[in-house]
């Protein structure tokens, strides 16, 4: 049995070193200072994000970039009450969520679809806040290159607890495997709190068609889509000023749901490359579990176990390390000690999302 858990990790080890070389081949950009052209509309569902929703719209009013070309629609997903907007030197409208499918974020988007009239649009959360060069970098980039759909990077707002520095250590491992799956051309996971794309690319699309009845997947299955159709035109902004921060969760029951609805959407990927990765990264964390169970009954030595770990964490951290560095500048806070518990957290969000439920936004929903 031994064997065959280090023949796991080689394999892993192997992919997480593919996607350390495809974030390298993926070029860092920086604005240019041309003059703004795009015209975007700011798309933000909603549910009760009253004590959220000013911090976003205030960095909103700080953008670098001209009132007359962006424009912001807040879609109320049902929230208990309806929520005031102040006024602004852009234009703002707050519009009720259609619902028709199984997913209240992807019905809240088709939803402002209706009332788009930019070029592009541009979707993020209400927990979030976006730099002041935030849609100028996007604009640059857009003319710069021919493009249709651009990922963009999120960080989190971490405070001083073990929770938060595990889930930024979580977040930069994904935001890792997303720009180095861009750099190796095979795209296929981005997140929706820093989403931009052609209205048009959207209609052509036909939206979410073939994946409403998921929850979530508002960002991957559309990048999927694109992928599949326009490669060509689907890049990532690998832009410190484009990076869009977030508030983590505040208990470990709202992360352990989140992650498993995250989890739950893999198996209906039409990226093969994404499923495969999926399984490879599930493996190889329980691998160390079971690596970790064997030194306990006597089978393995603590020498085997040491190994084992050292082979994998050290490929982990140099993908951890550059992609941290990218996002935020500064050093992993709780690197040890969030490593050797993430396979066992990530391991059983991977079990529950095969059979489980969750809860998001005060509603649950079925596997």
């Amino acid at each position: 049995m031994s064997w065959v858990l280090f023949v796991i990790l080689i394999i892993y080890v192997l992919t997480i070193g593919l996607l350390i070389y495809g974030f390298t081949r993926v070029k860092k950009y920086h604005k240019k200072n041309l003059k703004p052209q795009t015209s975007f509309t700011i798309i933000v569902p909603f549910r009760n994000e009253a004590d959220n929703l000013p911090n976003l719209l205030e960095s909103l009013s700080k953008l670098n970039y001209p009132a007359e070309l962006f424009e912001v629609i807040l879609v109320d997903d049902n929230s208990k009450e309806k929520f005031q907007v102040s006024s602004f030197k852009f234009q703002i409208s707050v519009i009720d969520n259609i619902r028709v499918s199984n997913s209240p974020k992807k019905d809240a988007i088709s939803t402002a679809m209706q009332h788009v009239k930019t070029n592009w649009v541009i979707t993020t959360d209400a927990d979030c806040t976006v730099a002041e060069n935030w849609l100028l970098t996007f604009d640059n980039y857009i003319q710069e290159n021919s493009v249709s759909m651009l990922a963009g990077a999120v960080t989190y707002n971490c405070e001083d607890s073990f929770l938060h520095y595990f889930q930024q250590l979580d977040l930069t491992s994904l935001q890792g495997a997303t720009i180095g799956s861009f750099g190796i051309q095979k795209a296929f996971m981005c997140n929706g709190a820093n989403f931009a794309y052609k209205k048009s690319l959207f209609e052509k699309l036909n939206g979410f068609d073939g994946n409403t009845e998921i929850a979530s997947g508002d960002d991957v299955f559309l990048l999927q889509k694109s992928v599949k159709l326009y490669k060509n035109e689907v890049h990532y902004l690998k832009a410190t000023e484009a990076i869009v921060s977030t508030k983590p969760t505040q208990d470990w029951k709202s992360l352990f749901y989140q992650r498993v609805r995250w989890a739950a959407k893999t198996g209906s990927y039409e990226s093969i490359f994404g499923k495969v990765l999926g399984l490879i990264v599930f493996f190889g964390n329980l691998s160390f579990v079971l690596g970790f169970v064997f030194l306990i009954f006597g089978i393995w030595s603590w020498q085997l176990l040491v190994l084992f770990a050292f082979l994998k964490f050290t490929i982990d951290f140099v993908l951890l390390y550059i992609t941290n560095q990218f996002l935020t500048k500064t050093r992993i806070k709780s690197l040890l000690l969030s490593s050797l518990f993430y396979p066992f957290f990530s391991s059983t969000v991977a079990v529950y999302s095969l059979f489980g439920s969750y809860e998001w936004k005060e509603r649950r929903f079925k596997i």
